[in-house]
Parts: C-alpha cells; structure tokens; sequence
C-alpha cells in the first residue's frame, strides 16, 4: 500500500495532471509552471498532508516500517515530522489555489526532499520502504529544482 501510495502520489497524478492540462485544455503557458503547479500539490500538498497525519497518529509506522527503530523513544519525533508534514501539505495543497504561492511551495517542499532523500541515501543499510521513500524524495526534489530554475532563470 505504501509503495502504491507515493508511486501514486509523486509520479502517476502529477505527470498526468500535467498531461491533461496541457493537451486536453490545450494550456498555452508552457509546460514548466504546470510542472510546478501539479507536482506542488500532489507530492507536496496531498502526498506530506496524508503522510504528516499517519505520522501523527500511527507514528509507529515511520519509525518501524521506515527507518526500521523498533523502540518507543523516538514516537515523539516522528509525530513531530508529522506536524511538519501537515504543514507543508497544507502550504502546498493552498498554493493550488493561490498561484503566487507554488515557487514558495516548491522551494520549501522541494528542498524538504533533497534533504530527506540525501539523509536516507547516506544510510548503508535501508529496507525496500526506506528505498522507496529515497528515490521518491530524490525525484521531487530534482523536478521541483528544475523548475525553480526553469522560472527563475531568463534566458
């Protein structure tokens, strides 16, 4: 379920979203402010608002499936990345609505999983949900980065 979640979540909804709005509504605004705007809400917004709020009330499963700690001690950090996963879901399902919103969105989302997915690749020992979590991490990082560049950048 988990794996099917977040391939759900930041790869098939935000590409097809993109691919909608681009030939279905025939968007003339070019497909970088629609990579934004999508991969925003759903693998900042939608994917770290459901994550934040099973961290906050199962953080069990994060600390044991995720990072593999089978001891209680560290519930209470997770609960707390919890909050701040629902904060950041919050930010990124709201820019959804408010386009001045999404750079910031992307921005804080984006360098939320270029960190969390370089601290999970300099583990040497990871199970297949640490994994996942990794590649998924690095991705939205690399899509988000690109397109900060691509908008901020003029060529």
């Amino acid at each position: 379920m988990y794996i099917a979640f977040v391939t759900l979540l930041t790869c098939i909804l935000p590409v097809a979203s993109v691919i909608v709005q681009l030939f279905a509504f025939k968007n003339a605004a070019g497909i970088w402010p629609l990579v934004g705007e999508w991969f925003v809400f759903w693998a900042v917004g939608v994917r770290l608002l459901i994550a934040g709020l099973r961290q906050v009330a199962n953080p069990q499963f994060t600390a044991e499936r995720i990072f593999n700690i089978k001891s209680a001690e560290p519930l209470s950090v997770v609960r707390e990345l919890g909050f701040a996963n629902i904060s950041m879901g919050i930010l990124g399902i709201c820019a959804f609505f408010n386009g001045g919103w999404v750079m910031p969105a992307a921005m804080v989302g984006g360098l939320f999983y270029g960190l969390a997915g370089v601290g999970h690749a300099f583990k040497t020992e990871r199970n297949l949900f640490e994994n996942v979590a990794m590649y998924s991490d690095l991705l939205v990082f690399v899509v988000l980065l690109a397109y900060v560049i691509a908008t901020v950048v003029t060529w």
